[in-house]
């Protein structure tokens, strides 16, 4: 195909005014949303407030009303992006056709049903936003031709064509920041992630810690004091700069880019909630890699519901005696340092009662990952995201100095740790953003290379187009996760933000990587191809920092909770 005619094909498949009429596009699911939002209110809202009871009573419904609130972010948060390419002057085709894509895609899905997972498709006739809601926004003219000609077999042919075209250049869509520094930051970690994505997939495959060199060399370019601030030995950036670092490193691994999760929330924590005292100590060796920590939260049967924590922390003198159980404990072996949560007041059910310590504790290793006498513990084995190994771990009587109580003050536990849900929903959205790019590589890589019937398995359109959306829906999730940690960055609350970017960047992850191995067939399945690999680390992404349930009500009630 000429030049000139690959220009005309390009020409006739954008469509004309694209940004403006996705612009009036946003603004009539935007208008939607509030409308859904009025309706579920009068189901769920008593007295001016929200009704914890009604709204569990009207789960489904509300759960629907984040998602469509969550659709309608991630489509302003596209457009954005689109209309910052176009100020640059680097608003290229692909981009455009993505956009277009999207928009297509999305707006299709809010009016027919939005899959909440796989067996769970909410309609707006679920929230009370069908009828006249429903037909006055499926009529505007902008979602008319959008939902017309937006996401055709076409439009999906095309952007696979281009992916082809740059796969040398893994250019998958122009991903800048218009941060110098930001670009750089992302250019040395995407490089570190396919340095180590060879071995990575061995330390999956034998399940074995990373290295220790790594988790080194990662010290060494500062991703354990990323967001530390400078006076305490960090440098100093921001979540977004985070949210890269966490994207280039998952996309080599996603335990390369959970390596500094722990890290993230203990600095968070002592940053926010510490004495002094505790600052000065501990933020300089979080920000080295000198203290490598663990995340001590989570109990058998407890889950997300952290009011239920049963573990004591029994004041005795100068220390506290830990007695109880707990699980799923990343990187617990190899660790130095617990951000622990426990029971201070057993007499305070619920979050009142329960308080955060610093519990440094001997660094393990695979044949003894708990040296010390009042510590037992052993590995869950798990099918993915390995290579710091999740562990249970018992305490009798372990002791915790009384000066490391975070803030010296009891009772303030769930307060400090929900300081830090933000930028680890966050980081996590980002860490399912560079899976998900990892997915959409490796299958389009293979759909390039596989031959049938004399061709590229990427000429046929159920794989290109396979292809071509997962390309899209990871562009649009990484947008409004870096929306999340601008909002962070400018020191707005933002835990609705946070909550969307988890919700839709971990379900993208889930259908890209299942995508990437349909796209393989039967060496899909095999556990010497990567993608295998990558479709089990994928869908741990729904479930820690929170479940997508545990998103969605956080963002239903946020929502509701806003005044009109």
């Amino acid at each position: 195909m000429t030049q000139a005619a690959a220009a005309e094909r390009s020409d006739s498949l954008i469509l004309n005014d694209l940004l403006p009429t996705c612009a009036q596009a946003c603004q009539a699911a935007e208008t939607l949303r509030d409308r859904a939002r009025d309706a579920l209110a009068q189901r769920v809202v008593k007295d001016g407030r929200v009704s914890g009871r009604l709204l569990n009573e009207h789960q489904y419904a509300a759960h629907g009303f984040a998602w469509l609130a969550t659709y309608v972010a991630t489509l302003r948060a596209t457009f954005d992006w689109g209309e910052k390419l176009r100020q640059r002057g680097a608003l290229g085709e692909l981009e455009q056709l993505m956009i277009q894509c999207g928009f297509g895609e999305y707006l299709h899905q809010i009016a027919g049903g939005i899959p909440m997972s796989q067996t769970e498709i909410i309609r707006l006739d679920d929230i009370g936003a069908g009828g006249e809601p429903l037909a006055e926004f499926a009529d505007d003219p902008a979602v008319t031709v959008l939902t017309g000609s937006g996401n055709s077999d076409k439009v999906r042919m095309r952007i696979t064509e281009l992916l082809r075209e740059h796969y040398d250049q893994r250019y998958f869509g122009d991903v800048r920041l218009g941060d110098e520094t930001l670009d750089l930051v992302r250019d040395q970690f995407r490089k570190v992630g396919d340095d180590y994505a060879a071995a990575a997939h061995e330390w999956h495959r034998e399940d074995r810690l990373i290295p220790d060199e790594v988790v080194n060399q990662l010290a060494e370019l500062g991703v354990f004091g990323l967001t530390v601030p400078e006076d305490y030995g960090g440098l100093g950036m921001g979540k977004l700069a985070m949210a890269v670092v966490s994207e280039e490193l998952s996309r080599g691994f996603v335990g390369l880019g959970s390596l500094g999760t722990r890290s993230e929330i203990a600095a968070e924590l002592v940053r926010l909630g510490g004495t002094d005292a505790q600052k000065d100590h501990y933020l300089p060796k979080i920000a080295s890699g000198e203290i490598i920590p663990t995340a001590v939260f989570t109990e058998p049967n407890v889950g997300s519901d952290l009011g239920s924590i049963r573990t004591r922390a029994i004041h005795e003198g100068e220390v506290y005696k830990i007695r109880g159980n707990k699980t799923w404990i990343t990187h617990g072996g190899r660790s130095d340092l617990m951000t622990l949560l426990a029971r201070t007041d057993p007499n305070e059910t619920g979050y009142k009662g329960l308080s955060m310590f610093l519990a440094e504790k001997p660094r393990g290793d695979d044949d003894e990952p708990f040296p010390h006498p009042r510590m037992d513990g052993g590995q869950i084995k798990t099918l993915g995201y390995r290579g710091m190994h999740s562990y249970e771990i018992a305490f009798d009587d372990f002791e915790v100095p009384a000066e490391n109580l975070l803030g010296g003050e009891e009772g303030q536990g769930f307060k400090h740790l929900m300081a830090t849900f933000e930028s680890a929903r966050i980081q996590t959205a980002a860490r399912a953003v560079g899976v998900a790019q990892s997915a959409v590589e490796l299958g389009l890589g293979y759909a390039m290379e596989r031959k049938q019937f004399g061709r590229p398995i990427a000429d046929f359109s159920r794989i290109g187009g396979k292809v071509a959306l997962s390309a899209v829906e990871t562009m649009m999730s990484r947008q409004l996760t870096y929306a999340a940690a601008n909002e962070k960055d400018s020191d707005r609350r933002c835990d609705i933000e946070a909550g969307m970017a988890k919700l839709v960047a971990a379900r993208v992850a889930w259908s890209a990587a299942d995508n990437a191995v349909q796209i393989h067939g039967g060496n899909g399945y095999a556990e010497e191809y990567p993608v295998s690999r990558v479709l089990v680390d994928s869908r741990i992404l729904n479930v820690f920092e929170g479940a997508a349930e545990i998103q969605a009500t956080v963002v239903a009630r946020g929502l509701l909770s806003q005044e009109s």
